[in-house]
C-alpha cells in the first residue's frame, strides 16, 4: 500500500465514522500508532480533517475533497460506468468532458479503446475538456485529438473555470458531452459543489448534440450547491445501480434514457 492509498483509507474512515481515535486508525489499518498520528496530522495540515485530542473529526458536510482523495472512491462502479459510456461513442466522434473522477475513468477508457483507433490521418476520437489532468493523461494517445479550453485552474479538481471556458467553446460543435456530477435530483437536475465548475459544464453541454451524465448511484437523489442543468437537458444517464422508482419515473418523464452499467 502506498502512502497516498493509506491516507485515502484514513480519510475514508474519518468520513464514515465522523470522528476517530488514533488507536482506531491503528487497529483498522494495521499500522503503528505513530504512523496513524502522522497521517492524521498530515490530513489536518491539508485541512481535510480537524485534529482532536487523541484523534480527528470531519470538517463538515460542505467541504470539497481534493481530486486525489476522491479517486479510489467507488472505483469499480466508475470503471463500469466508463465502459458503458465508451459504448456510446462512435469512431470519429467529438466528446466534451468536464473534470472529476468518473470522467477521468471515461477518458482513460476512451484512450485505451482499440475500437476508437485512428483511421488514416483522422483522429479516432476528439476530446474537448476543461480538465488539465484528463488532457495530460490523453496527450500521449495517438488516436486521441485533445483540445483544452481556456480558463483558470482550480487546485481542488484540476478544472479550468471562468469566462474563457465559454469563449473557447463558442465555435465548436460536439457530438456528445459527458458530464460528471455531484448530485442528481428531479427538482434541481444535475448539480455540483462549485459554481464555476457548474458554469463550465453548462458551456460544454451547450455545444453538444447529446448530453450524457455519468455518475455512480451515491449521487442519485442528492443535491449540491450549484446547478448544471435540469433533467430535461440530459439525454442519457449512465450509472451503476438502477435509480429508485420515484426518480426513475421522473427521469422517464423528462425523456432521460437510463443505462445501468
Amino acid at each position: 500500500m502506498t502512502a497516498q492509498q493509506r491516507l485515502n483509507q484514513v480519510l475514508e474512515l474519518v468520513i464514515e465514522r465522523g470522528n476517530v481515535a488514533i488507536a482506531e486508525v491503528s487497529q483498522v489499518l494495521g499500522v503503528s500508532t505513530a504512523t496513524a498520528r502522522r497521517d492524521l496530522n498530515l490530513l489536518a495540515e491539508q485541512r481535510l480533517v480537524t485534529r482532536t485530542h487523541g484523534g480527528a473529526a470531519v470538517l463538515g458536510t460542505g467541504y470539497e475533497l481534493p481530486l486525489q482523495y476522491k479517486i479510489v472512491r467507488q472505483a469499480d462502479a466508475k470503471q463500469a460506468i466508463a465502459r458503458a459510456v465508451a459504448d456510446l461513442v462512435a469512431p470519429g466522434d467529438s466528446v466534451g468532458l468536464n473534470g472529476g473522477t468518473t470522467t477521468t475513468e471515461v477518458a482513460r477508457t476512451l484512450g485505451s479503446s482499440e475500437r476508437l483507433g485512428s483511421t488514416g490521418a483522422a483522429a479516432g476520437v476528439t476530446i474537448v475538456t476543461n480538465a488539465l489532468n484528463i488532457a495530460y493523461e490523453l496527450s500521449v494517445r495517438e488516436h486521441v485529438k485533445i483540445v483544452v479550453t481556456g480558463g483558470v485552474p482550480r487546485s481542488q479538481s484540476y478544472e479550468l473555470v471562468g469566462p474563457l471556458v465559454g469563449s473557447s467553446l463558442r465555435d465548436f460543435s460536439l457530438d456528445l458531452a459527458v458530464l460528471g456530477v455531484d448530485g442528481l435530483t428531479a427538482r434541481f437536475g444535475a448539480t455540483t459543489v462549485h459554481e464555476g465548475e457548474a458554469e463550465a459544464s453548462r458551456q460544454i453541454a451547450a455545444v453538444a448534440g447529446r448530453v450524457v451524465v455519468a455518475t455512480d448511484a451515491t449521487k442519485l437523489g442528492r443535491t449540491t450547491f450549484a446547478r448544471i442543468c435540469p433533467l430535461e437537458r440530459i439525454d442519457v444517464l449512465v450509472t451503476d445501480v438502477a435509480p429508485a422508482p420515484e426518480l426513475a419515473a421522473e427521469l422517464a418523464a423528462a425523456g432521460v434514457d437510463v443505462v445501468v452499467a
